[in-house]
Formats: C-alpha cells, structure tokens, sequence
C-alpha cells in the first residue's frame, strides 16, 4: 500500500494498514510535518463532536492514541476537559448534553468543584462547568514525528519525504523520485486541491478555514490539568450546537459579542508538558486562498476570553502563527474513490487528529 501525505490522517491509514500486515510506503512532498497536523492544539476530542460517525471514530481514535502513545514516547500531557458556562443559556445546553448518549460519562460540576480539578480557573461568573474524562492531549509538534519514526522503526512502514506525487493508475505511482508500485493507494491531501484529483476534489466545494493561534507563557508555574472551552464551544462542536438549547445561546452571543461570532472564535486552552506554556486559539475564517497574516484585534478577543475564564496574571504571549484545513459545510470529512483500490480521504471540519484513527479503519474495512 502507498499513502500519499504523512500528515496525522496519512500516518493513521499507515498504521492500520501496517497492522493488517501490509508493505506500507508513505510519500510526502515536505521535508517535515508542517501543514494543520502540527500547527493544531493537539487536543484529541471526544465530548463536542457530531452524533453518529464523527462521535464513534473519534472515541476509537481517543483509544488508538492512548495505546500507541507510550509506546512510541509521546508523552500525554493532560486527560480530560473542563467546559465552563458564564451565561444561562449555555448552562442549558450543558444540561441538555448530560442526557444524551454523547454526554452519558461527562459530569455537570458547580464552579468550585471544576476550579477543584483546574485550580486557575475563573468561578466569578461562572454558572457551572462540563467535566468530560476522555479527551487527551499531546504536543502535536512533537507527536506527529515521533508517531512517523516509531512507525517505521517497530512497524516498517517506509517514509519519503521531499516527493511528489504526479500521476496514480495502480499498481503505478508516478513520482519526481520515479515510479513506485501499489496495489492500493490512500490519497491524503490536507487542502491541497489541485494536485491529484483535483477535478473530483472541486466537486465537493471545499475551501479553506484559517485559524489564528498563540503559545502563552504564564508569569508563574501552574498546572492546568486538563483541557479548557468556554461556553463560546457549544456554538461551535455540532454535538452541543445541534442541540435545540443552542439556538438561544447562538441568539445571546450575537446580541452581546457579534464580534466573537464575525471571526468564529470559541476558546480553547491547553498545556505543553515541556514548559507548562498554554496553545491558547482559536478563530475561524474561510477563503479558498486566506492570507497568510494574523489580526491583532482577532488575537485581543482570543486573549481577553481566556483571561475572563482562568486566572494567568502577567501572561505573556510567546508566539503566534496561522494554521489552515480543509473546510466544507456539510460534511466532517469525506472519503472519495476514484478507482477500486484508490481512496481519497480528506478530514474538512479541523478534527484531522481526533478521528483520523477511527476514519482509517472504516476505511480499511470498506477495502477489506
């Protein structure tokens, strides 16, 4: 089998494939991970995602990541998620997901008992907060190449890098490097659409989501324990937002803060194991081609939510950069088949890390 991209959802098909016993050869035009699998929070997400197959392959991906991480030495920085509710409005959506299938592990806390299991949390103001024990997180520029090397080391998957991929008619691969053989080809693009298959891709519609993120330093050592949302999320994660309390939620946001709707900005925080720094983001805006420079303002509206929701006196922002996916608005990903044993797989809603475990098997099962 050849896999083309070794992003997050390139190495995932890898994997499965490797354990089915499977010659694998991953190409990749890039000489490291550079693209949305290393420029994301790293936070493996369970509660939040669609009802139905987005929901199941992200718990199988949250197991597959939690099997392989030991052994390939990544290292999970937290477990868990803390989702606070400021306003009414989200305390209902919050008590609407509790009784669903999706929510049926997660815990409604009052404020002192989340600030009990993230001390820097924020209770003035605070209505209650979602505890949900599945996500983890790990440090995805770190993650992604130690995923790739402990895949070619234990599983003898063969990695190329710096590779183009011109031309599929299986078993041939055309490449600038030559020609490789395959009898099964998993296309893994990103939001790359005019490179192979670029006529089937265009059919789909797909633009680009950007995000603007930052790596923020707390003045002084703190342990935030698990991952933070704020109540901006449920208007976000079709889990909550497909819920009928969202609507009055999405009503209140856009009549207190049509800003924070206008960039599509919803908080989430999470921990470095290195430093103890937070990758703090995020904001959405859609273009087939978005520039590639950040807004101040948009980065002020990030920053002034998360000091509203935990307490980081003399934080300092230490970096800041862009990421980019593949976005689509009626579908979380998409698998196309131009050809029996070819498949093209792209993950359009930035959930490429969280499900991409659970997208190769389906994927593989299909093929079997």
């Amino acid at each position: 089998m050849l896999v083309v991209g070794a992003g997050v959802v390139g190495l995932a098909h890898a994997l499965v494939a490797a354990r089915r016993g499977l010659s694998v050869r991953v190409v990749d035009r890039d000489a490291q991970a550079n693209g949305a699998s290393v420029r994301n929070f790293g936070f493996v997400t369970v509660t939040g995602q669609q009802v139905g197959d987005t929901w199941r392959r992200a718990r199988r991906s949250r197991d597959v990541w939690a099997e392989i991480a030991p052994q390939a030495g990544i290292q999970i920085a937290h477990q868990g998620l803390i989702v606070a509710a400021r306003r009414s409005e989200a305390e209902a959506v919050l008590q609407a997901f509790v009784q669903t299938e999706s929510g049926s592990a997660c815990r409604l806390l009052t404020a002192a008992e989340a600030r009990d299991r993230v001390p820097s949390l924020r209770t003035e103001g605070l209505r209650m907060a979602l505890w949900s024990p599945h996500e983890l997180r790990v440090e995805s520029r770190d993650a992604i190449p130690r995923l790739a090397a402990w895949l070619q080391a234990v599983h003898g998957v063969d990695i190329v890098r710096g590779v183009q991929v011109q031309a599929i008619d299986v078993p041939a691969v055309e490449t600038t490097q030559g020609r490789f053989e395959a009898d099964t080809v998993i296309v893994c693009p990103g939001d790359d659409y005019l490179g192979l298959y670029a006529d089937r891709i265009a059919a789909y519609g797909l633009t680009r989501c950007a995000l603007q993120m930052m790596r923020v330093e707390p003045a002084a050592p703190l342990r935030l324990g698990a991952a933070v949302m704020s109540d901006f999320g449920l208007v976000r994660y079709l889990g909550y937002s497909e819920l009928e309390p969202a609507a009055a939620l999405r009503r209140a946001i856009e009549r207190d803060e049509p800003d924070m709707l206008a960039h599509g900005i919803h908080l989430i925080a999470v921990q470095s194991p290195q430093d103890d720094s937070l990758v703090v983001g995020d904001s959405h805006h859609y273009a087939a081609t978005p520039p590639p420079f950040g807004r101040t303002e948009v980065d002020d509206l990030i920053l002034r939510e998360l000091d509203r929701v935990l307490e980081l006196p003399g934080r300092r922002v230490v970096q800041r950069w862009i990421g980019t996916y593949a976005s689509v608005a009626d579908r979380t990903m998409l698998i196309d088949r131009p050809a029996d044993r070819v498949r093209v797989v792209i993950v359009t809603s930035g959930t490429g890390a969280s499900t991409a475990f659970g997208i190769a098997e389906d994927v593989f099962a299909e093929l079997a």
